[in-house]
């Protein structure tokens, strides 16, 4: 068997998170000379070319090479759970890397934040908030454990776990002439003024949905953050259209109050989940912070 060293396939794991070989020597705290001949030496155990150094065109992993630093990942993270886990007992300890969508970041960080290290002051939880094409992408290369995304047009080759409903909900000023109204027919606002929450898969949500009914909205201004949308809602400029969300408060950001109506027929009625690649296991730390979630916030919506 080739003498290769567990630092040398932790090192070429993290090769697919840079474009250079500088920029991975320097997150690696490495030497970039250290680095390349580290690559050098494990191309020599496995008998092949893993990645190709340019100067003038950076660092490229190579077919076999992808493949390599996919199954180098692998090992690291069964390395670290074996380690962890022997005489852990009932204790979960360790780190868990967890992705969550722009949008909805607001109002689940803060509690996963507060509550999750109360009851497993063992595990250090690391956030990364994000687009979908973000979090999609981090969780390829394996810089997330798991990512709580809408379970909205995601990519094969994912499992994932629900965590709470949601569905599109009319925001509206007080004095808007359906704020009186329990529930809203998307019909009665297509002459309404629109205020477009232009973030995919917000924007498919609205579109899809009033095209579902034969209509288009009257779209009178884009935001591509949700209180944008709610500070020109509670302006009076138009109505917003948004999945619900737990701990949601009917207040602008200028601290204008807004009114939040359910659609009758329901509309775009769907789950945030926590996602992760199919071919990874969950560790039991971030199956953890999952059960937390679902505790906290199953049954918003």
């Amino acid at each position: 068997m080739a003498d290769v060293s567990l630092r040398q396939l932790e090192l070429f794991a993290a090769l697919p998170n840079f474009g250079t070989l500088s920029a991975a020597a320097a997150h690696l705290h490495i030497s970039e000379s250290a680095l390349s001949q580290a690559i050098t030496s494990l191309e020599k155990a496995v008998g092949e070319q893993l990645c190709v150094r340019r100067k003038a065109r950076g660092l490229t992993l190579t077919p076999t090479g992808q493949q390599f630093a996919e199954q180098a990942r692998k090992i690291i993270a069964d390395t670290q759970e074996l380690v962890l886990g022997v005489g852990k007992g009932r204790e979960l300890r360790g780190p868990v890397k967890l992705g969550c969508y722009s949008s909805f970041a607001t109002h689940v960080v803060p509690e996963l934040l507060e509550g999750f290290p109360k009851r497993h002051p063992g595990v250090d939880l690391e956030i990364m908030v994000g687009t979908n094409e973000e979090l999609l992408a981090a969780l390829e290369a394996g810089r997330l454990d798991v990512a709580l995304i809408f379970d909205v047009s995601l990519p094969v080759g994912y499992r994932r776990r629900r965590i709470y409903p949601t569905e599109l909900q009319v925001h509206l000023h007080p004095d808007h002439p359906l704020a009186s109204a329990e529930s809203i027919d998307l019909a009665d606002l297509a002459d309404q003024p629109c205020i477009l929450y232009d973030v995919a898969p917000g924007t498919r949500n609205v579109t899809d949905a009033f095209a579902a009914r034969g209509l288009e909205p009257r779209i009178v201004a884009k935001a591509t953050q949700l209180t944008l949308v709610d500070a020109l809602v509670g302006r009076g400029l138009g109505y917003g259209l948004l999945m619900s969300r737990p701990n949601t408060l009917p207040m602008s950001t200028e601290g204008r109050p807004l009114v939040i109506r359910p659609l009758d027929p329901p509309v775009t009625r769907s789950y945030v989940v926590g996602l992760w690649p199919a071919d990874m296991t969950l560790t039991p730390r971030a199956s953890a912070v999952l059960d937390f979630a679902v505790e906290k916030f199953g049954g918003a919506g």
